[in-house]
Order: structure tokens, then C-alpha cells, then sequence
């Protein structure tokens, strides 16, 4: 309302102006042409030539316009044609995020041609067609949308490797994920597929080393982090174990491995069955001491009692573990097991009943029956032979039997 009012005041004073300039500056014009004059004041004869000049103006535009009707004929179709290629593609996404795959690849093929991004286009239609199971024609899409657009490699390239991941092609698209690292080192997306296809062809050794990278952008969580270098380191050390002179593959795998890892049970029972298998049962025995010493757990307890190394230096160990825990029973079958190694047979069968008292063992029955039997106590290791089937038989799971059957 306030700028009506300025607008008003203002035109009223302008108009004020022009009468008092009419007013005081008073003239004529005056134009003979022949035996014909013409006469007018001053300024009705100004606003004439201020209109003549506007009507020439825009006749002059006119005719400029009209020299050229085909191209802006041409301008206003391709106007045309791209607001109703913007209205097909809009429809066609609109389709592919409904899961109407059939009719999002026919409206997004048909508006690419015209669209200003026709690598949107062919690339969303690849997946319709892929989605319709149409892998062929998913294929052709991706072609075209790479020669539509300059530069459309990464983007091509991420699209296909995740059709091929999901077509379970894991080989062909780890092979156009490791190009499109090698382009774009540290890509979010390409990572992550990455993440996905070691998983599938089982490349541990690809994953151990991508890992580190997915943490550093915080592509992974701390736990899934350390879940998946357990994953493979474990695998890789048990490939790498299965050949006794490749010991030395073994060791660099434990020595790159990150710290918190050699922490792992898991882990260290591997590496030190490898130890074993190649003949180094000293360096298996120092490593299970002192994992134990770091981090007590009946597995690695068990097998530091199955090394074949010091025996009568690993009973002074495990003797002084038992000042600390003096009821594990897992600790007590170990000491069991080293006295038979020293031939100390009543410490054997002291340790074994101890352990057999803490926690009633189908394994430790079987320990003492045998020691008993090649005392010469059969009827104590039959006994024990008995108890130790009984044990056993209670693990196992409910399942018919003849015995029920004849019943």
C-alpha cells in the first residue's frame, strides 16, 4: 500500500514537472514539404517522434524475427521435445523406485535421446532391465550409456559391477572394481563393493589389506572391523598351515597381523597348531605360555599340555599356575597329562582325579583308565572305562537306539 501511495505522489509530481516545463518553455514545429506545411507545438510534436520511434522499433523486430522462422521454429520444438523428455524420465524414476521395472525402462529409453542427462537415463533403464531378469538388455543400456556421456566411466563402471555382483559374476566384477580402484583410490562406493566382492571369491588376503582402508573412511564400524581381520587372517592361516614348508608365509601373517589380534584364542591355536605341524613346538610352547600369561583360557590350557617340548619344565609352569587356580580342571588335566610325560604315574593319577572331582569328564575318565590299566589296576580302569562311555554318551544327542526298538 505504501509503495501505491510513492508511486502515486511520484507520477503526480512528474506530471507537475512536464506542465510547468510546457508551460515555460512554449514552441512549435513547423514542417513544409512542397506546397504542403505542417504546423504542432513543441511538445505534442516530441511525443509524436518518441511514438514514431517505438512503432519503428518494434516493426523492424518483427521483420528480423520473420527472416528466421525455421530455426526458431527448430528452437521452440527442441523446447518442447526436452520438457516432455524431463516429464518421461521424471515418470520412468518415478516407476524404477516402485519396482515397475517393464514401464520405468520403456519411459527412460525413450526419453534419452532428448534429455539433457541421458546417462541418468540409460543407466536407470539398465537396471529396470536388469531387474526383469533382461540381463542382456541391461547390458546394451550400459553400452549406451557410456558413449552418451564424456567421462562416464566410473559411474558405468559402478553400475555394472553391482549388476554382476548381483548376477553372482564375483570374478568379472572384481576385475572392474580393481580398475576403478586403481582410477579412484579410496572411492566410498567403489570400497564398499570392493568389501563385498573379496566376501564372495573368498580373497581373504584382498580383504586383510582392504580393511584398514574401510576403517580409515569410516565405511565400517569397530566391531565389524575386527570381525572381518579375524575372518581373514584366520583363513589365511589355515590355508597357509595346510603346507608345513610354507611356515614362513604363516609367520609373516602373524607378524603383519594388528595387535589386538594376537589376542584372539582363535588365533593363537592356530598359529600354534601350524608351529607344531613344522616341527617348532619351542616357539608353539613360549607362545601358548605367554598367551596364557596374557589371557587364561582352557583351549589354550589343553594344548600346552599336548606339546611334546621341556616336559619337566612346562610342569614347573603349569604347577606355578596352579598356585593361582588351584581348582580348573582344565588346568588339572594338563598337569595330569605332563606327569605321565615325566613318567611320574602317581602325580598323573592324583592331578587326573582332582580334575575328574571338579568337573566329572568323559576325557579324563579315559585318561585315568588307560593309566590304570597299564598300572595293572584293571578293575579300576574297567570302572573308569564305564564312567567314561557313560560321560560320553550323555553328550551326545537323543537318537533311537536297537534296544528301544526291540522293546
Amino acid at each position: 500500500m505504501r509503495k501505491l501511495i510513492l508511486l502515486i505522489v511520484f507520477g503526480l509530481a512528474v506530471g507537475a514537472l512536464f506542465g510547468q516545463l510546457m508551460h515555460s518553455l512554449p514552441g512549435y514545429w513547423l514542417v513544409r514539404v512542397g506546397n504542403t506545411s505542417f504546423q504542432t507545438s513543441f511538445w505534442f510534436g516530441l511525443i509524436l517522434l518518441l511514438a514514431a520511434f517505438l512503432i519503428l522499433h518494434f516493426v523492424l523486430r518483427a521483420l528480423m524475427r520473420m527472416r528466421h522462422p525455421v530455426s526458431r521454429l527448430k528452437v521452440w520444438n527442441s523446447r518442447t521435445r526436452h520438457r516432455n523428455a524431463m516429464k518421461r524420465t521424471v515418470r520412468g524414476l518415478v516407476a524404477l523406485a516402485e519396482g515397475r521395472w517393464k514401464r520405468a525402462e520403456k519411459s527412460l529409453v525413450k526419453a534419452a535421446n532428448d534429455s539433457s542427462t541421458p546417462l541418468v537415463n540409460y543407466l536407470s533403464a539398465a537396471l529396470a532391465a536388469h531387474y526383469q531378469g533382461r540381463y542382456e538388455q541391461a547390458d546394451t543400456l550400459l553400452k549406451r550409456a557410456h558413449l552418451s556421456t564424456e567421462g562416464a566411466d566410473t559411474a558405468v563402471g559402478m553400475v555394472q559391477a553391482q549388476l554382476m555382483l548381483d548376477r553372482q559374476q564375483f570374478e568379472e566384477a572384481l576385475a572392474t572394481l580393481t580398475r576403478l580402484d586403481k582410477q579412484l583410490p579410496n572411492h566410498p562406493q567403489v570400497l564398499k563393493l570392493l568389501k563385498q566382492a573379496y566376501l564372495s571369491v573368498n580373497d581373504w588376503d584382498g580383504l586383510r589389506r582392504l580393511t584398514p582402508r574401510l576403517a580409515q573412511q569410516q565405511l565400517i564400524a569397530q566391531e565389524e572391523r575386527q570381525e572381518l581381520e579375524q575372518r581373514a587372517y584366520r583363513e589365511l592361516i589355515v590355508q597357509a598351515a595346510r603346507n608345513p614348508n610354507d611356515i614362513e608365509r604363516v609367520r609373516n601373517l602373524w607378524a603383519d597381523m594388528p595387535d589386538h589380534l594376537r589376542g584372539d584364542v582363535e588365533l593363537v591355536v592356530l598359529y600354534t597348531e601350524a608351529l607344531v605341524r613344522s616341527g617348532e613346538e619351542g616357539i608353539a610352547e613360549r607362545l601358548l605360555r605367554h598367551s596364557l600369561k596374557e589371557h587364561w583360557d582352557s583351549r589354550l590350557v589343553l594344548r600346552y599340555g599336548l606339546l611334546n617340548v621341556d616336559a619337566a619344565r612346562q610342569l614347573v609352569y603349569a604347577e606355578k599356575w596352579l598356585q593361582e587356580r588351584p581348582n580348573d580342571p582344565d588346568l588339572l588335566l594338563t598337569l595330569g597329562r605332563l606327569s605321565l610325560r615325566n613318567a611320574y604315574w602317581g602325580k598323573a593319577q592324583e592331578y587326573f582325579e582332582a580334575s575328574q572331582r571338579q568337573r566329572p569328564s568323559g576325557v579324563v575318565c579315559a585318561e585315568l583308565a588307560r593309566l590304570y590299566a597299564n598300572l595293572g589296576e584293571h578293575n579300576k580302569s574297567q570302572l573308569y572305562y564305564r564312567q567314561s562311555v557313560e560321560l560320553l554318551d550323555k553328550s551326545l544327542p537323543s537318537l533311537p537306539q536297537p534296544s528301544d526298538i526291540n522293546r
